[in-house]
């Protein structure tokens, strides 16, 4: 028999080792042999399986109970590692068929009760020979009859010829031995193990038990087994005799078969009357359904008219009260009164009429409703009702906004005055606009295009009343706050050094700006908060960070935690959605709302300029940190104005670097100048100062003023000391050395300042050398001179007839050096 993957104790192993690793404890690998190939539940799919292993193992109980005995199919991993891949409990096998269509006979079907499913399909295995399917059937059958003491149906092969297979193929695999040291040693060729014969002995003696009947039945006829013939015609005479006497049996039951045929003929009779009567039963019976029916359809019809009739009155009813309206309701919609105390009324009203026009429309209404006369007469009253109310509330919405401005107006108590300033309250104002809040909202439910109209009406009233506030308040702090009269000039060429401006202190000028945007910022995204929530806008809240305004104005606007967002209810950030279409919408409301208060912040900080152009620089950083802060896109005219206010102080902030750059160029036009220019120590004082003033992120706006200053001043002397060349490298090199020594200090902490630090440096270098060579050649021209004549004379004569040349000798050399060194410690000699 050929070599088989069923004697491999390798893949026996390996099974073994799969099936523990899968935590089956307590199972042996009885048997094991690969597949050629396998068709399972992917049989409709069309695709074949990769190849398999097929394990039969066995479960030993520790209880007294039997034996288990599985069927396991693994597959080989990624790893060629073999795993789990399908359990088979051959408890529920109940045929072993092989297939018929394969013509090598190796493929076979087992079959299990428990796979009820007509979408699986039972496991199809084609083994790589027959002695293989052989081995493996009758493993399986011998397992299932010792260990679950019954045999399943066998279909397509001859059991005689299985069992006749198994006595002639005896399964023996050659065991080695290792020793310890390595060698190994032949060991008699033993069986496998002793595959019992329960299976054999069965389909032997079925085969068997055949053989003795037909002994049996031969010995009856005294023949023998090689007798067939005469067997066979023996059977046939007998036959030919029973047939006639069957015959015979009937010729003489002849009159017993007249009295049948007699008692027929009279039943026959009965019967035929029997059918008349019958007929003329099921035709009355006919008349009788018809009649039957007739009456239940008019009942049918009759109790079906009922119901419909007792619907129609239910749904008559139902839409009667939608048709229906209160008197209260229809009174407060058409002419009651806005006052605080009818507005819980009114309200109710509102409700009302919004969940009556709802009723009225698909699909709160059946569609089959709405073409109906009353129903659209109804609709029509409402739309009225709706149109008068929206009307009458916008009329007196629009008033009541004017008028409570105005009498805030009015009151001057609400406003800052001479001696106290005074900050803006808005509560009193935001409670009584919070009682028509709800009135509001239902507007918008009902007419949405109504609450164009009052937005604006809001917007122009509320904007009046912020910009009275914001006026008084910058004039009350202008004049409240006490700085120098005279401004400062510092780098007017004409003044002395001391004369700079840096003895007045004028901290109170940027103190003023920051309590304005202290003040008005919170105050002016409150508003807008409130005015998107009471306008009914769909966006997020607008609150402040952290503590409220109350509280913020005790930091005096210069903490650095002050922030300004979205946030929800509880304090949480939250992320606008900028594409919502109400926001183009609000921010053109909020630009109409909050327009013209910038003003007034342009006027404290011009204000600011004129006492302090240097206090620019803090308001900047204090600007800065609001606008860094701002992150509300409802709140975009905020951020707007932060905006406007930055680019205004940069460029009054510019405005004074180009005046001082004018200021400095003035030093050209004065002729002769000598000495350190008057306004380089200044502007290190000036550097100083506006170091002082760095508040935030205002290092790039500083950065770029030193840039041009420092450019300017550095051309400005290079003119001035090109007019006069004979003292040029000297003016240079005490001012670059003036400004050296002035910003050594801020140049070690300023990255800016070191720059030029270092380019003054270098220009101190090269101006130095540049006057100490003309000073080299000014005490030694004529010795230069000599050298040059003696150079020029050695291309045309030799050597030694220099000295005789005329004006080149000895004497004339002596003569040329003691000129050349006259005042100087060095006495030259000449040798002769």
């Amino acid at each position: 028999m050929a070599k088989s993957s069923a004697d491999d104790a390798e893949l026996r192993r390996a099974c073994a080792a799969a099936v523990a690793a899968s935590g089956a404890r307590g199972e042996e690998v009885a048997f094991s042999i690969r597949v050629a190939k396998g068709r399972g539940i992917f049989e409709k799919l069309g695709r074949l399986a990769k190849p398999r292993v097929l394990a039969l193992t066995v479960k030993q109980s520790s209880r007294g109970e039997a034996n288990k005995a599985f069927l396991r199919v693994l597959k080989y991993s990624s790893g060629a590692v073999l795993e789990p891949a399908k359990l088979y409990k051959l408890k529920h096998l109940t045929k072993v068929e092989v297939i018929s269509n394969d013509p090598s006979g190796c493929t076979f079907v087992l079959g299990f009760d428990n796979l009820r499913s007509q979408s699986v399909a039972p496991p199809q295995w084609t083994m790589r020979n027959i002695d293989d399917r052989n081995r493996l059937l009758f493993c399986i059958l011998n397992m299932c009859k010792e260990i679950l003491s019954y045999l399943p149906k066998v279909v397509g092969i001859d059991i005689v010829e299985l069992a006749l297979w198994a006595k002639e193929n005896t399964l023996t695999i050659d065991n080695q031995v290792s020793t310890q040291d390595g060698q190994e040693t032949s060991v008699a060729t033993q069986t496998e193990r002793k595959v019992t014969v329960t299976v054999e002995n069965d389909l032997v003696s079925q085969a068997k038990e055949e053989e003795e009947d037909m002994e049996a039945l031969l010995d009856t006829y005294v023949m023998g087994i090689g007798e067939a013939d005469a067997f066979s015609e023996r059977l046939k005479q007998e036959l030919v005799a029973l047939e006639a006497a069957n015959v015979y049996q009937l010729l003489e039951s002849e009159p017993l078969i007249e009295e049948v045929l007699q008692g027929l003929d009279a039943a026959s009779a009965t019967v035929d009357d029997m059918d008349e009567w019958l007929r003329i039963f099921n035709l009355k019976l006919r008349h009788m359904r018809e009649d039957i029916a007739s009456i239940e359809s008019r009942n049918n019809g009759l109790e079906m008219q009922s119901v419909n009739n007792k619907g129609l009155m239910e749904e008559l009813d139902k839409l009667l009260e939608r048709l229906r309206i209160p008197q209260e309701f229809a009174a407060s919609l058409t002419g009651g009164s806005f006052e605080e105390s009818r507005m819980l009324k009114n309200v109710e009203a509102c409700e009302w009429l919004t969940g009556a026009i709802r009723s009225l429309e698909v699909p709160n209404l059946d569609p089959c409703y709405v073409n109906m006369r009353a129903v659209r007469e109804k609709k029509a009253e409402l739309e009225k009702l709706k149109t008068t109310f929206v009307r009458r509330a916008s009329e007196f919405l629009r008033n009541y906004f004017s008028s409570l401005v105005d009498f805030m107006i009015s009151d001057k108590s609400y406003f800052s005055q001479r001696g106290q300033l005074k900050r803006p309250d808005h509560a009193d104002l935001r409670y009584k606009c919070r009682t028509y809040a709800r009135l509001l909202q239902h507007l918008k439910s009902l007419d949405k295009s109504c609450l164009g109209p009052l937005r604006k009406a809001y917007c122009h009233s509320l904007n009046l009343l912020l910009r009275r506030e914001a006026r008084e308040f910058a004039n009350e702090l202008r004049a409240s706050t006490k700085a120098p009269k005279n401004p400062a000039v510092w780098l007017e060429g004409s003044g002395g050094s001391g004369h700079n401006g840096s003895s007045s202190d004028t901290s109170q000028v940027s103190d003023a700006y920051s309590k304005m945007l202290t003040i008005f910022i919170p105050l002016l995204v409150d508003e807008s908060s409130f005015f998107a929530h009471f306008m009914c806008f769909e966006v997020p809240a607008l609150v402040p960070a952290g503590s409220p305004n109350a509280n913020k104005s005790k930091s005096g606007g210069n903490d650095p935690d002050d922030d300004l967002g979205l946030m929800d209810p509880d304090g949480n950030d939250l992320k606008p959605d900028s594409t919502s279409a109400e926001l183009g919408t609000l921010n053109e409301a909020l630009q109409e709302l909050l327009d013209g208060i910038q003003e007034d912040f342009y006027a404290v900080v011009d204000w600011a300029y004129k006492i302090d152009p240097l206090r620019c620089i803090s308001m900047h950083g204090i600007t800065e940190r609001y606008l860094s802060g701002q992150k509300a896109d409802a709140a975009g005219f905020v951020r707007k104005l932060l905006d406007d206010l930055e680019s205004r102080i940069s460029v009054q902030f510019s405005r004074f670097i180009d005046e001082a750059c004018h200021q400095i160029e003035r030093n050209e036009r004065n002729v002769r100048q000598t000495g350190i220019l008057a306004y380089i120590p200044r502007f290190a004082v000036l550097a100083s100062r506006m170091e002082q003033y760095i508040q935030g992120q205002s290092r790039d706006l500083i950065d770029k003023a030193y840039t041009k200053l420092v450019s300017t001043m550095f051309a400005t002397l290079e003119k001035i000391a090109q007019s006069d060349p004979k003292t040029a490298d000297i003016v240079l090199i005490e001012n670059y050395a003036a400004f050296q020594n002035s910003l050594y200090d801020l140049a070690n902490v300023v990255p800016t300042l070191a720059k030029f630090y270092h380019q003054a440096s270098e220009s101190y270098e090269l101006a130095c050398t540049r006057h100490i060579s003309s000073l080299i050649y000014l005490q030694f021209e004529r010795l230069f001179q000599f050298n040059r004549k003696v150079d020029e004379l050695t291309y045309t004569i030799a050597a030694e007839e220099i000295p005789f040349q005329l004006g080149l000798s000895k004497t004339d050399l002596r003569r040329v050096l003691k000129s050349s060194l006259s005042g100087r410690l060095v006495h030259p000699t000449v040798s002769p």
